[in-house]
Parts: C-alpha cells; sequence; structure tokens
C-alpha cells in the first residue's frame, strides 16, 4: 500500500492567536475564507462538524464533514475530513485528519496547519493541495487586512 504524504504548511500571520482563531471558526470570517461555507458545530470532542454553504445540493450543501477530535481554543482545532455526499458521485467516502495549531511568535501567529492521514486512493489529494495554499492566503490577508483576496476561477 501506499503511503500518501502529509500536507503540512506554516504561516506566520499578522495578528494574534485569538484574531487567527476567529478567521477558523467565525461565521462571517470563515465564509469569507472557505468559498461561501460556514461551521455547523457544537465544538465538542467526538461531536459532529460540517462546512456548509453553497453548492450543488443548494444552499445548505454540506462540503466537507466530520467527527471533532481536538477543540482548544486559539490554539488547536483537529478534526477527521470527509467530503460531502455530492462531492462522490458514488464514490468511497474516504476519510482524512485536518489539524490547525496556533503559536504565539514574537508580535505575530504562527499557523500550521497539517492535512495527513491519507488514503492512497482519495482522488481530493490534489485538490487539496491546491486548495490550501488559497484558504491560507486568505487567513493571513483577511487577519492583516479585513479582507480576502480575488482569485481567478482559472487558478
Amino acid at each position: 500500500m501506499i503511503k500518501m504524504k502529509e500536507l503540512k504548511y506554516e504561516f506566520y500571520v499578522g495578528g494574534t492567536p485569538a484574531q487567527v482563531w476567529q478567521s477558523l471558526i467565525a461565521p462571517e470570517q470563515v465564509k469569507q475564507i472557505y468559498y461561501g461555507c460556514v461551521i455547523r458545530s457544537s465544538f465538542k470532542r467526538g461531536e459532529l462538524l460540517e462546512y456548509v454553504g453553497p453548492g450543488a445540493e443548494g444552499d445548505g450543501t454540506v462540503h466537507v464533514y466530520g467527527t471533532l477530535l481536538e477543540y482548544i481554543p486559539e490554539q488547536v482545532l483537529s478534526f477527521i475530513h470527509k467530503v460531502g455526499p455530492s462531492y462522490l458521485k458514488g464514490g468511497e467516502p474516504y476519510e482524512s485528519r485536518i489539524t490547525w495549531r496556533l503559536k504565539p511568535a514574537g508580535g505575530c501567529t504562527k499557523l500550521t496547519l497539517t492535512h495527513d492521514g491519507w488514503h492512497p486512493d482519495d482522488p481530493f489529494y490534489a485538490a487539496s493541495d491546491s486548495a490550501w495554499w488559497q484558504i491560507l492566503s486568505n487567513i493571513k490577508t483577511l487577519v492583516e487586512t479585513g479582507r480576502t483576496l480575488e482569485f481567478s476561477s482559472g487558478e
């Protein structure tokens, strides 16, 4: 069995851990970063976490869902990641894991994203690697400037 490489990114964001944390969980900020989606979750370990927004099934399309693994405000957000049913088209709902870690770093915040635990047959690996760069860039830009970037649809 082929082992999939973890996707790991480290960014430094010109904001406090509290400001960066808000970009990960606050509905209005999450919506700006995650293509119109918001998080639905109790933020209790072992319970459901969903990214829901406009898509193939209307405004309530579940894009990503999974089980919350760890939630320490302003420090760690970790959950099992599965793509929503509208993306599968009869395919296998593979699981992976997403972990966000925040640490103060002088006058800024070190933001580390690790997306690991990939199944070797997961068709969403390459798309995730590409999308994370846009999401991370938007987090940094939103926290530092109050706005997000405009990406062309061809990128």
